[in-house]
């Protein structure tokens, strides 16, 4: 796409991050953009390397963790992102995993390519825990929560919702609609409801705990979220409850987490995220005893190939990425970052 526009493009080909030192050198030769991952560290030694000619940072992602916001403004530089695009892959994915994670579906494989199948039996060597029926406590109900819940309904489950920023009564309303009108119409013989209640309600009433919250760290937020399930919060879950993360990695406490399987105070847990990237091999949560209790998953919930791929910026990541970088370059929107829709620092361009 960029190419076709007479754009001179440079691909770091390699699957391991670029050392930090390379994107320095490249800076400094001169770019006038930057496509990056969560991977790339970009902060005030990129942007004064690339002081006079660096024009924007596209990242290729939702999250922008790695891109320091106040140096970004500090040298006017804009930096873009993928919102809206990844909602429904990212949505699915984490009632896939809850499911994955309840019905024991690595177990079952895993006994069967070990040729360990015996007869069958009603409830041995193990039984799983059914998703229809039950209560979903969806913690940050922001666009990812929303998608998540819009596909949940279909499991005639109810919902306990908590957002520690903004609370969304329309959307709530709706989904209550949807669930009086599956009633009315057959589809489930009990009432369903959707409600906001505190933190420590959600996590005490959930069967399933999904957590869809941006990464904020103390002093950046009224409502911190790092490490927002820890040893305190786990103890306040249901023995028989699941805990599903596809938000960011420092959400949880490991630790704590591998703490709380080991110790039987949560049933299980399907995690996409962590709070080190890749998994360390050294990691608590690699432990072979949480194994058929603990799902890991490479930090890929939004990787569907459309989600991924599609040029078309209503659709794709790679789409969405390019058009960022695009408006900037091109001058789109009269010129102004704080009028282009997928630029993040607009603060950094208001009058």
């Amino acid at each position: 796409m960029l190419r076709g526009r007479g754009y001179d493009v440079e691909v770091y080909a390699g699957l391991e991050p670029p050392p930090k030192s390379l994107i320095l050198e490249k800076v400094r030769f001169g770019v006038d953009g930057l496509i990056t991952t969560l991977r790339d560290q970009i902060d005030a030694e990129v942007f004064e390397a690339g002081r006079g000619r660096l024009k924007v940072v596209a990242q290729d992602a939702v999250g922008f963790d790695n891109i320091n916001r106040a140096d970004a403004n500090r040298y006017k530089i804009p930096f873009t992102h993928t919102a809206d695009v990844l909602n429904e892959a990212t949505g699915e994915f984490a009632l896939l995993i809850l499911g994955c994670v309840a019905r024991k579906l690595y177990p079952s494989e895993r006994l069967v390519r070990e040729n360990r199948w015996g007869a069958w039996h009603p409830y041995l060597p193990f039984l799983g825990d059914e998703v229809t029926g039950k209560t979903i406590s969806v913690i940050g109900t922001g666009r990812i929560g929303q998608a998540l819940m819009k596909k949940a309904v279909a499991f005639d489950v109810n919902f306990l919702c908590f957002d520690p920023v903004v609370e969304a009564r329309e959307f709530v309303k709706k989904v209550q609609l949807e669930m009086d009108l599956r009633r009315a119409n057959g589809f489930t013989s009990e009432q369903r409801t959707i409600r906001y209640v505190g933190l420590e309600e959600a996590l005490r009433g959930g069967d399933f705990v999904t957590l869809h919250v941006p990464l904020l760290r103390e002093g950046e937020s009224a409502t911190p979220t790092f490490h927002l399930i820890n040893d305190e919060t786990l103890a306040l879950m249901r023995p028989t409850a699941y805990l599903v993360n596809t938000s960011r990695g420092p959400v949880v406490d490991e630790a704590a987490l591998a703490r709380a399987l080991k110790a039987g105070v949560i049933a299980g847990a399907a995690l996409d995220v962590f709070e080190k990237e890749p998994l360390p091999a050294d990691s608590t949560l690699r432990d072979p005893a949480l194994e058929d209790r603990l799902r890991l998953f490479n930090h890929f919930a939004s990787a569907g190939r459309i989600t991924r791929l599609s040029t078309d910026p209503n659709l794709g990541m790679a789409g969405r990425t390019v058009q960022g970088l695009v408006d900037v370059l091109e001058g789109n929107y009269d010129g102004n970052p704080a009028q282009m829709p997928y630029v993040v620092n607009k603060e950094a361009f208001q009058p």
